[in-house]
């Protein structure tokens, strides 16, 4: 068996993009693959791929001929939410016809966009043995990892395990238009991105090496609403440029989570979550925060240390070369000189690989994504019921947000 890792992508956009620029920073990988429903894409992602020098990477016809190439050992699902049943649906099928086999299979977040879909899809990837890991870059940010580590070795050590944890994320919008469709996507912003701040928060507050159970979600409050993209401007602008009408089916811009844990002593420990597509500003922002008796961290993305200023007079096309979701051209804006690096996925990529070649164990498997979906749903479900409800709440396990059934009114 091979000490080197075959990569094959499900997915050829952004994120897939992110991914291949991390690989430039792991030993034991080759990118090799990938497969879009459209097939220019995927000729692109490839040709990307080769560019960064990260694998001969070439484009499939289908998911079924990727797994089939003996050089495929591992698949990144990066395609989007709406296909993902169908696509891991294709890889097990493949695997269980013996057409392939597969070392171990990654999927982007979130894992499903309800709680029966998210256990559907851990039921099929497990029907035929394959290794799995849920990739949550935010917990591998170079900053993030640093400051949990020494907070709980030097502070907690010595006066007491933290009881607060914030984190955000935040900014303009996405990329595409299905993630504006609550029904394609499963939500609105809670559902896209407050997985991974309720992931942050949770791993914030759990000792270094403890799993995440440790740390039992007990209640949680739920608080979503539209600030900025229902209003009549944004709503005829969101129509035009995305294809989304939102004056009849509208998402939430924003939302904000509190969940209630009981650490293993027995106290009650607090994570806090914001996320937004109505931020103004340079661009994407992410944000942490642990606080403990004596003792607190905090970290900023677009506090970069690295800023540049450009007059009225500099004049060129809009893009995002200085920061993600970039929103201006001019003035003095924060440079974040590597995302894949500094947003965790070089080193979240790192780690996947060498656990599916059997060197290290899995930080996150499938299962850590299920209880990420189900606390999202709860989040729903308490910001539907305008009050705070016990985790696990009633009917979480067949619950769909009125967002994604196209029936929420803001």
């Amino acid at each position: 068996m091979s000490d080197r890792l075959g990569i094959g992508f499900v997915g050829s956009g952004f994120n897939t993009r992110f991914h291949m620029q991390a690989f430039r920073g792991v030993r034991d990988a080759d990118v090799l693959g990938v497969w879009s429903p459209n097939p220019k894409n995927a000729a692109s992602a490839a040709t990307f791929a080769r560019e960064l020098d990260v694998g001969d990477c070439r484009a499939y016809k289908s998911i079924t001929a990727m797994v089939a190439d003996p050089a495929i050992d591992a698949i990144w699902l990066n395609g989007p939410n709406h296909a993902r049943i169908e696509n891991v649906t294709e890889i097990v099928e493949a695997v269980r016809s013996g057409k392939g086999t597969l070392r171990g299979i990654a999927c982007e977040k979130p894992l499903g966009r309800t709680v029966a879909e998210a256990k559907q899809l851990l039921k099929l990837v497990d029907s035929v043995g394959i290794q799995h890991g849920y990739l949550e870059n935010q917990l591998f940010a170079p900053q993030v990892v640093r400051g949990h580590e020494l907070l709980w070795k030097r502070g907690a050590a010595t006066t007491g395990r933290p009881y607060l944890a914030r984190a955000a994320e935040e900014h303009s919008g996405p990329h595409m238009p299905w993630f504006w469709n609550g029904a394609m996507q499963g939500g609105g912003v809670l559902n896209d991105m407050m997985c991974h701040s309720i992931l942050v928060v949770r791993h914030l507050l759990t000792a270094p090496g403890e799993a995440l159970a440790t740390l039992v979600p007990r209640r949680i409050t739920g608080h979503i609403a539209s600030l900025k993209w229902t209003q009549p401007t944004y709503a005829k602008t969101l129509k035009k440029t995305m294809g989304v009408d939102y004056n009849k089916t509208p998402s939430e811009d924003f939302a904000s989570v509190m969940i209630e844990f009981e650490a293993p002593d027995g106290r009650t420990v607090i994570g806090e979550a914001t996320t937004s597509w109505s931020f103004v500003g340079p661009g994407l922002r992410l944000s942490a925060e642990l606080l403990g008796p004596e003792y607190s961290m905090r970290w900023n993305s677009l506090e970069s240390g690295l800023d540049l200023f450009f007059s009225r007079a500099v004049t060129g096309k809009a893009g995002e070369d200085l920061v993600e979701k970039q929103n201006a051209e001019v003035g003095q804006m924060p440079v974040v000189a590597d995302e894949a690096v500094a947003y965790g996925y070089e080193a979240e990529d790192r780690h996947f690989v060498r656990a599916f070649l059997g060197k290290e164990t899995p930080k996150l498997t499938w299962h850590d994504g299920l209880e990420v979906v189900r606390l999202l749903m709860a989040a729903y479900q308490s910001a539907e019921q305008g009050k705070t409800l016990s985790f696990p709440s009633r009917g979480l396990e067949s619950f769909v947000p009125a967002v994604a059934r196209g029936k929420w009114k803001p």
